[in-house]
């Protein structure tokens, strides 16, 4: 399916968020907030979009996707950017890779995200960041029910006009309905492992950019992800209490 979309992938969704994608990335720039000499996993990187900023500031980036279709585009436009193909449940990086761990709305197309929590937490280096930049639940009422109308009846009609697969933006939508809202991701990156989690809504709460920090001991970090993740560790509601929301 990402394979076939992606030749017209990025203009299509800048029609489909009406420009809004450039800003929700920036955003997300701005809260990895690497510098020169650091290394990011840009992961469910895809054509490499969400990577150029990075690439640009001189920073040794690795765009990471699992659709070779992608990755192909990424490349012809970006030699410059290291583009590898992985599995985002069994990354081909080693333990303590890199300063920061990045995904922008990938998450959700993941068979198994809390593996990938887990994945994240064991190659981003001990004391790095993640950020994670995904589709979430409107906080108002009356702008939850436009938004969901939107979704499910403009956004595939709106499709079929610009991309070269609709389908696949039907499955986008029904993707996005099903998430679990802003608290429910809060407590996945607890449950992996995560330490400091933090979220801020955009645009409302249709995208939510959640923050967190890898333990700074040097083995912390993964025996917390995986004891927690194998122990399916507690419910969502006694996770909530440590979870900051700094901005809507």
């Amino acid at each position: 399916m990402f394979d076939d979309v992606a030749p017209k992938y990025d203009v299509v969704n800048d029609v489909l968020s009406m420009g809004q994608t450039r800003r929700w990335r920036k955003v997300v720039v701005e809260a990895v907030g690497v510098s020169g000499g650091q290394r990011v996993l840009d992961l469910a990187a895809g054509t490499g979009t969400s990577s150029e900023p990075y690439a640009d500031a001189g920073i040794n980036v690795i765009a990471c996707d699992f659709s070779l279709g992608m990755l192909k585009v990424g490349k012809r436009r970006r030699p410059d950017i290291d583009f590898i193909a992985g599995d985002a449940t069994r990354l081909p990086f080693a333990d303590n890779t890199f300063d920061a761990s990045t995904i922008s709305f990938g998450l959700r197309n993941v068979n198994e995200p809390k593996k990938a929590l887990a994945e994240m937490l064991r190659v981003t280096k001990p004391g790095g960041r993640l950020v994670i930049a995904e589709f979430s639940q409107p906080v108002v009422p009356l702008w939850r029910t436009m938004y969901t109308e939107y979704l499910m009846r403009a956004l595939p009609a709106i499709a079929v006009k610009v991309s070269s697969n609709p389908d696949a933006y039907v499955y986008l939508a029904e993707s996005i309905r099903a998430w679990p809202d802003q608290d429910h991701l809060a407590a996945w990156l607890q449950e992996a492992g995560w330490e400091s989690v933090t979220y801020r809504n955009l645009s409302g709460g249709i995208v939510a950019v959640h923050r967190a920090q890898k333990p700074a001991g040097p083995e912390a970090g993964h025996a917390a992800g995986a004891t927690a993740l194998a122990a399916h560790a507690g419910p969502v509601a006694k996770l909530r209490r440590n979870i900051t929301r700094p901005g809507r």
